[in-house]
């Protein structure tokens, strides 16, 4: 597993930004439900998320070595008014100028408090992209929208992914990752669309001793295949197991499990 460059997540942050800006903004019903979140309207998911990059570059701009509380983040008001999508708009465009402003200010060593214990703004510029990778397909989800993302990115997200969940087993940090533990299964995640280099196939094990992953080819209790970001939405839950284009071999109970219990919900 590599990262991708610093300046690469940040010009990523910049780019998802404006598409994420243009299925929120652009004539779509802010009052509707996000099917994938739907605790949510599609205000809300944006609010949500241009409330989490003001947090992340709140952090990488004071360099902070402890946890911010969100509450105590300006976020700049944000529109007064809902269903103002011109102000929300703005509001984001602004967001975005932010989190990478602060990002390539700092560069991928500044140290900078995180809740995973890799203390860098690196950490943020990973995490942030991450977090809109995922977002944005919720947003495009929520209006009848392609999707696409870079394959180098979405083969991250789903590197990450598994070290959030495999940090979380080992640190105890939330009740779920106790539920992974259990007779030894496995889930390989196989990417039929990218190219040999990027290698975009995983094997996650799931025993008593807890969760392990490494990339590669190799038989499981259950494999998920398809384009790589159908395989990403799909193990992230954002898209069913029977969308076009994947395929499930084997035990699909296992992968359903993982799709259960490995949430931050």
């Amino acid at each position: 597993m590599t990262l991708l460059a610093h300046d690469r997540y940040c010009d990523e942050i910049a780019r998802q930004m404006g598409q994420f800006r243009a299925l929120v903004t652009s004539g779509a019903d802010l009052s509707a439900t996000v099917p994938t979140c739907p605790e949510w309207t599609l205000e809300q998911l944006a609010r949500h998320m241009g409330g989490a990059l003001r947090w992340a570059a709140t952090l990488v701009r004071a360099r902070a070595q402890e946890m911010l509380p969100r509450e105590q983040v300006p976020l700049g008001g944000g529109p007064e008014a809902e269903g103002d999508a011109a102000a929300l708009d703005a509001w984001l465009a602004e967001t975005g100028e932010m989190i990478v402003g602060a990002l390539r200010e700092a560069g991928p060593e500044a140290k900078v408090w995180s809740w995973m214990g890799m203390a860098t703004s690196g950490f943020w510029a990973r995490r942030m992209t991450n977090e809109i990778t995922v977002h944005r397909a919720d947003a495009a989800l929520t209006v009848g929208a392609p999707y696409d993302v870079a394959p180098d990115v979405a083969a991250d997200a789903l590197d990450e992914w598994l070290q959030i969940a495999e940090w979380v087993q080992r640190s105890g940090a939330r009740e779920w990752a106790d539920e992974l533990r259990g007779p030894a299964r496995s889930i390989h995640l196989h990417a039929t669309d990218a190219a040999p280099d990027l290698n975009a196939e995983w094997l996650i094990e799931l025993g008593e001793n807890g969760l392990g992953w490494r990339r590669g080819h190799e038989k499981a209790t259950v494999a998920l295949r398809g384009p790589l970001a159908s395989v990403l939405l799909a193990f992230y839950n954002r898209l069913p197991l029977d969308a076009p284009g994947l395929e499930v071999h084997g035990e699909r109970e296992v992968l359903e499990f993982w799709r259960k219990h490995a949430t931050f919900g």
